[in-house]
């Protein structure tokens, strides 16, 4: 490849520490001399399959080469434990055509690369293949030196596929303006897909893929019901843009989001590429995108949510659009979702596999990571992987897209339907669905510690406490400055630091209301959504109430589960879009209308009910599970200028007995249940 020059270099370091280190998908084909390209992928049964080793699930044909494609048990004789999958690659090279573009509809031009299959450097395979598509925000450019963020996938092209990488509008090599999933780049979408269809090297068998943004285009790709999309493979897709982390509980996120739009602006503003392929477009394109980010989306879009303009601030239209949940019923394909259970979106994760079971073949997967490991090509992939018996995810995706794409018998139905790792168990827990089929919603009410100013810790138990108690918390903006919080919503930049606090999320729980409860002798496990009812006052006209789980080891170090960040003057419940289980209340849906706002009044004491996302953790015996609660998360999220003032220089306080029963609702599935992946 040839020497690239000096900018190219040190975007490549931002982009490596964004997205994770990169892992090689490359691998080497059978006897390459021996292979005969036909145009169209073609499969049969083998006359001697009885001779091949079992459990041998297909035969692929690709000229007159057979290659067995097989699963292999790697776990329990449980025919639901996990399988890999293995397909030897039946190309030598991936071929990259000439860059190109694509005419939207209102004359913008898109940039497009192409891989194909090849046998050897520059020669592309003749005939047409199956096609992989990726629409990018992070410059194709970039991607072909970092796979995950916009670059054709060698692994697949070395196995029959082409894989089609687009810069979606305004980014990259393309032109126009960028207003991250807007209606007219969601209406390219579907422009792209006419296109691919219309080439010579295409056939009309498309699978939808990619990372973070690059997910998020696959799932609403998919909703535009396009006869040739066949599969999705979404990691950590978006669910809901507001709730997910724009703005978790009334909250802007003042970590991520800025970093995020700067990184697409700055990726933006390199587009080399497009100097060959359209010079008169590279001329115009880096006037248009400065200006675009100062006066178009960029830059409006964050002082407007910082200022708390009502656009931006509450759920509305500018949401609706940009959270792809909305449209779920629209998708008609198999979808396969991975997503982590310190994931930027690790709300919205699950929710995908809920709402699209039973009406497609739906898979979960979610892992230990944050938003940069899971975008890792190695996230599944290393010892980990192996140790855990859960296939890489190069390896999983080939599976899904063989099985919907191709339309081979590879085994996929036979795989676990979700894949859930267990914090500390440390393993992961397969089972069929989401929410855990056993999982019941129990309450626990908080009971005041005797001694809360000095440090003392409460209790949680299953009944209201009999006398009333208070603990009180100031109200200040930094909480969680240093925590588990930093590492989630920096999208993992923070647990780059060496700084134990990321990984404890005791300094972050000094000043907290913090309650415990005893796992007992057969453990505590949890696996689903949470929510926390606070009765709260404050002594000034708002407060932010922060709610953090963690696991208390017996060494007093703690192990982050979860958290769940409110504003308490938004406290407007749905209830016919919230989650009840066994009749409690144990996922609230908050409308954060502008028309709800509930300004505390003097003296008010009020019920505030938290959403904690999701999680899925084993508490052993001789450990027990920590709430604390706080008046602020700052990496999570900031409330905007206005809420911020009224919520300065506060005081709340968390009010506990019979009339104020402050409790958790926490989803408990019996122990028993864990018992394949050897509980302790």
């Amino acid at each position: 490849m040839q020497k690239k020059s000096v900018w190219m270099s040190g975007m490549l370091v931002l982009t490596l520490a964004l997205v994770g280190c990169g892992g090689d998908s490359s691998d080497n084909p059978a006897d390459a001399a021996s292979l005969k390209v036909t145009p169209e992928l073609e499969t049969e049964s083998p006359s001697n399959a009885s001779e091949l080793p079992q459990p041998v699930r297909q035969i692929m044909t690709l000229g007159n080469r057979q290659s067995e494609s097989r699963l292999v048990d790697v776990m329990a004789d449980d025919g639901r434990q996990w399988q890999p999958y293995e397909r030897a690659p039946e190309f030598t090279h991936m071929v990259a055509l000439d860059d190109q573009t694509i005419t939207m509809s209102d004359g913008t031009k898109l940039f497009v690369k192409v891989a194909v299959p090849g046998f050897g450097e520059g020669e592309a395979a003749s005939g047409s293949f199956p096609v992989v598509l990726t629409q990018t925000s992070y410059n194709t450019s970039l991607g072909q030196y970092v796979q995950q963020i916009g670059g054709a996938n060698e692994f697949l092209v070395k196995r029959g596929y082409a894989h089609v990488v687009v810069d979606v509008r305004g980014t990259g090599n393309s032109g126009g303006n960028w207003a991250a999933f807007d209606e007219r780049e969601q209406q390219d979408y579907l422009e792209v897909l006419n296109w691919v269809v219309d080439q010579d090297w295409a056939q009309d068998r498309i699978g939808l893929e990619g990372i973070s943004y690059l997910g998020i285009t696959a799932v609403l790709t998919a909703q535009h019901n396009h006869p040739a999309v066949k599969a999705a493979f979404p990691i950590v897709p978006i669910g809901d843009g507001y709730r997910d982390i724009v703005f978790t509980g009334g909250n802007v996120n003042a970590t991520f989001i800025p970093l995020w739009l700067g990184m697409v602006t700055g990726f933006g503003l390199i587009p080399a590429e497009m100097a060959a392929v359209d010079p008169e477009a590279f001329m115009k394109a880096i006037p248009e995108r400065i200006l675009g980010a100062l006066t178009g989306f960029q830059v409006p879009t964050i002082v407007k949510a910082l200022t708390g303009e009502p656009e931006t601030a509450y759920d509305g239209d500018f949401w609706a659009i940009r959270s792809p949940l909305e449209g779920v019923d629209k998708i008609n394909v198999p979808t396969f979702i991975v997503g982590g259970l310190f994931d930027l979106f690790q709300r919205s994760e699950p929710l995908w596999f809920e709402q699209l079971n039973g009406r497609v073949d739906t898979k979960l997967l979610i892992g230990p990571w944050d938003h940069i490991g899971a975008a890792g090509v190695g996230f599944m992939g290393g010892e980990e992987a192996d140790q855990h018996g859960v296939p890489d995810l190069d390896t999983l995706r080939l599976q899904w897209f063989d099985e919907y794409v191709l339309e081979l018998d590879t085994g996929v139905q036979n795989q676990p339907d979700v894949t859930q790792y267990v914090l500390g168990l440390d393993e992961y827990d397969t089972t069929s669905h989401w929410p855990h089929p056993d999982m019941q919603a129990e309450r626990f009410y908080l009971s005041p510690a005797e001694n809360f100013v000095g440090g003392g810790v409460g209790q949680m138990q299953s009944q209201a406490p009999a006398d009333a108690g208070k603990a009180v918390v100031f109200q200040h903006p930094l909480n969680g400055l240093c925590s588990s919080s930093l590492d989630q919503w920096t999208a993992g930049l923070g647990g780059m630091l060496p700084l134990p606090c990321v990984q404890d999320n005791s300094l972050a729980e000094l000043a907290a209301a913090k309650y415990e409860l005893q796992a007992g002798e057969n453990g505590l496990y949890l696996n689903g959504p949470m929510q926390a009812d606070l009765w709260v006052s404050t002594t000034a006209q708002d407060v932010q109430v922060s709610v953090r789980l963690d696991i208390v080891n017996p060494n007093g170090t703690t192990t982050p589960v979860t958290n769940g960040l409110m504003t308490a003057g938004l406290n407007s419940v749905d209830e016919t879009r919230s989650r009840f289980v066994n009749g409690e209340m144990i996922q609230p849906w908050h409308t954060f209308r502008l028309d709800d706002v509930q300004p505390y009044e003097y003296g008010e004491v009020r019920k505030v009910s938290v959403e904690i996302f999701a999680s899925s953790a084993y508490v052993a015996p001789g450990s027990s599970l920590r709430v604390s609660v706080n008046t602020s998360n700052i990496a999570q999220g900031l409330p905007p200028l206005l809420t911020a003032l009224n919520s300065l220089l506060g005081a709340m306080t968390l009010h506990t007995g019979p009339e104020t029963p402050s409790s958790v609702v926490l989803p408990v599935v019996p122990s028993a249940k864990l018992d394949a992946m050897q509980v302790p």
